[in-house]
């Protein structure tokens, strides 16, 4: 799509107060594929102030109708669905293949769920001689992040949306495109002027412009853990409420009962997909130590099968980034069985899938998020070993255990200190709540749980 040169602020697209423009670039070739408006605090004013103007006539619509919008919109964002892959493959970097399974087909489920969600959930229940109203918190500030940028647009302005909520959105400045071209779908969906607006710009301006502004009632924001702690301070001072999806080092935990040649194949896939650049990514497998040779032999060999099949990460800083990370287990004495430092490619933003064996808990490539193509390969001696060492990070958001018997890995699963666990492989469902526990998040996304994150609670005592 070609970028539009204003904010999509009250219903129309609209010039930046200022004349500045931030590049978008193909991560493919390095090349600028286009511009978009580098907002400022003036754009984020003139924003939440529509939205602020918008939210009476918006909480007050019937969930019916707002429900019959997000449909709507749904089915706009189906007739969009190549352009959406094409969009997200050219300022990401994604495989066009990935880019038409993941990023236009999940969003599109989880859009399409929060058009059912609106029309089924209960705003009013009786608790006794009270009434216990549901109602919309107010005007939202959503910050999103480049990795998946439809997905994490949806996941927020969705929910916000069925519950009456309006919404001011600040994309990453690295897939601004995408972010255009929802705003597009919103307008062509009919949803009324004002109840969403859109405001392309750096994180330092206009995100730290719109975490502070007085008149949003809640900011929810996906990316960093140091960035998520600045946001909640910035908020906290205002004793607005925060919905926050931050980072993350999950543990892939193999137990000896497990098919471990599928264990092992499914657990790289997962850490290769986007490129790794993925919070929930199952970036340090745990192997019984009995099990430990054969499962670094089966990971190497799955991670050889990548090298031509994923795309660059996002930018150079983040190349930069995850090479670094590579640097340090290799200076921390973790053995390189797969990948390394080498580059893939004269251009672009590559990174060989990489994949770490002899690594010990206390090393940096164990501890830190590194958001790329790296995966760490564990020992453990017995379950409660697994568990002290799947636990033992800052982090809590997501992570698989691989058992002969779903109940013994479920059994070990509910030990683990993290906000969702896949059971043998389980399947993404977009009606689950995901976020994390620790310093992974604060608060939950999907389904009602996500829902109930953009309301709150007023009790009629009667």
């Amino acid at each position: 799509m070609k970028a539009h040169d204003g904010m999509y602020i009250d219903g129309a697209w609209r010039p930046a107060a200022s004349g500045e423009t931030i590049d978008v670039v193909n991560p493919v070739d390095e090349q600028v594929i286009d511009r978009v408006p580098a907002g400022n605090a003036e754009d984020v004013d003139t924003a939440v102030r529509a939205a602020r103007a918008a939210l009476p006539g918006w909480a007050a619509t019937p969930p019916a109708q707002r429900a019959a919008l997000l449909g709507a919109l749904k089915d706009v964002l189906v007739s969009r669905k190549d352009e959406i892959a094409e969009t997200v493959t050219a300022e990401l970097g994604s495989p066009l293949a990935f880019s038409q399974a993941v990023h236009a087909a999940v969003p599109i489920a989880v859009a399409g769920s929060y058009a059912e969600l609106a029309a089924t959930h209960a705003f009013e229940e009786k608790v006794g001689n009270s009434t216990v109203h549901q109602e919309p918190i107010g005007v939202v500030g959503a910050i999103t992040p480049w990795n998946y940028p439809l997905h994490q647009i949806v996941a927020k302005v969705a929910p916000a949306l069925a519950a009456g909520c309006t919404v001011v959105l600040k994309p990453a400045e690295d897939t601004p495109l995408t972010a255009q071209l929802f705003a597009e779908a919103v307008d062509e969906a009919g949803i009324p002027a004002g109840v969403f607006n859109l405001v392309t710009g750096l994180g330092p301006i206009a995100g730290q412009a719109l975490a502070e502004h007085p008149g949003v009632d809640l900011v929810s924001f996906t990316g960093s853990t140091a960035v998520g702690r600045q946001i909640a301070a910035t908020a906290g001072a205002a004793i607005k409420k925060v919905a926050l999806e931050l980072g993350g080092k999950s543990a892939n935990v193999i137990l000896p009962s497990a098919d471990l040649a599928k264990a092992v194949n499914v657990g790289v896939a997962n850490v290769m997909s986007n490129s790794g650049q993925t919070c929930s990514a199952w970036t340090r497998m745990l192997v019984h130590r009995d099990q430990y040779d054969e499962a670094v032999r089966l990971a190497a060999t799955a991670a050889a099968k990548y090298g031509d099949r994923i795309g660059p990460v996002v930018n150079a800083k983040q190349q930069a980034r995850v090479r670094s990370y590579i640097e340090k287990g290799v200076a921390e004495g973790a053995r390189l069985v797969a990948g390394g430092l080498e580059h893939p490619s004269p251009q672009g933003y590559f990174v060989a899938p990489t994949v770490f064996a002899d690594v010990t808990p206390d090393m940096t490539i164990a501890q830190e998020e590194i958001f790329g193509p790296v995966l760490s390969i564990l020992p453990y001696d017995d379950e409660d070993d697994a568990v002290r060492i799947a636990n033992g990070t800052v982090y809590g958001l997501a992570g698989a255990v691989w058992a002969g018997e779903e109940a013994e890995a479920v059994a070990f699963a509910r030990r683990l200190e993290t906000g969702q666990v896949d059971i043998n492989g389980g399947r993404f469902n977009p009606r689950a709540p995901f976020g994390g526990y620790k310093q992974s998040g604060v608060g939950r996304e999907l389904g009602a749980h996500g829902l109930a994150e953009y309301l709150q609670t007023k009790s009629l005592q009667f």
